[in-house]
């Protein structure tokens, strides 16, 4: 796995290496965090380490599992030591999109118990717009779907519902629609998402704010790690 893709790799394992016994771990979803937790599942095994997961999907509980690592949900703990996830997309401050893995809904709510958020990407998700490079993910109803997307449309955006390679719909975990939205101007996310969340329909977006404490970029030979400034 490190052979495909180092830069990522490294990022994953200098993640993994935040974690100490005794810790409650929000554990992400995607292939970032996926990779981070067979980096735990190592650690496990060989460092004995005993810590606590509680993940942000169906998929990630059963890689964990897979991994004998321990798991709890998350109205079972009190709060959570560490969350660790990775992003689609984070800018100067901080502010990101996630939920290409289709799980933001869940993981905005995991991540919002973590006392310290860590973030987990390569270097090219960073980016100075948010939008520039990937769709922003909203998670919706399915009832009244297509009049949800019609109203998505009329705040300016190129929507595509989710779909699967068969042609049926993605659902998340908790049996919604994800709408895939593009912006032609994005300057003002924070304004874009209160807009947002006044669709009757929508549930969530892929915009998460002042959710991210430590941002750990990889690349093929190194590590870098940027702590959020405290006002963000």
């Amino acid at each position: 796995m490190s052979e495909r893709d180092p830069a990522k790799y490294q990022a994953a394992l200098s993640a993994a290496a935040l974690v100490k016994s005794g810790m409650v771990v929000g554990l992400g979803s995607g292939t970032t965090a996926s990779l981070t937790i067979r980096l735990l599942g190592d650690r496990r095994n060989h460092e004995a380490l005993d810590f606590v997961g509680v993940p942000t999907s169906t998929a990630t509980a059963e890689l964990a599992q897979s991994l004998a690592i321990p798991l709890r949900e998350l109205d079972e703990v009190d709060s959570l030591d560490l969350n660790l996830d990775g992003a689609d997309e984070v800018d100067s401050r901080f502010r990101m999109i996630k939920g290409r893995g289709g799980a933001l809904l869940r993981e905005k709510i995991v991540v919002s118990s973590a006392r310290r958020k860590v973030t987990i990407i390569t270097a090219e998700k960073r980016v100075e717009r948010l939008g520039a490079t990937m769709p922003l993910p909203v998670e919706v109803s399915l009832f009244g779907l297509k009049h949800t997307e019609a109203q998505l449309k009329r705040l300016g955006a190129s929507t595509s519902i989710r779909t699967q390679s068969d042609g049926t719909l993605s659902l998340t975990d908790g049996g919604n629609g994800i709408i895939d939205c593009r912006f032609a101007a994005n300057d003002d996310p924070e304004s874009l998402d209160l807009r947002l969340r006044r669709v009757a329909g929508v549930l969530d977006t892929g915009f998460f704010f002042g959710l991210c404490d430590l941002l750990v970029v990889g690349y093929a030979d190194r590590v870098e790690q940027f702590e959020a400034p405290p006002h963000v």
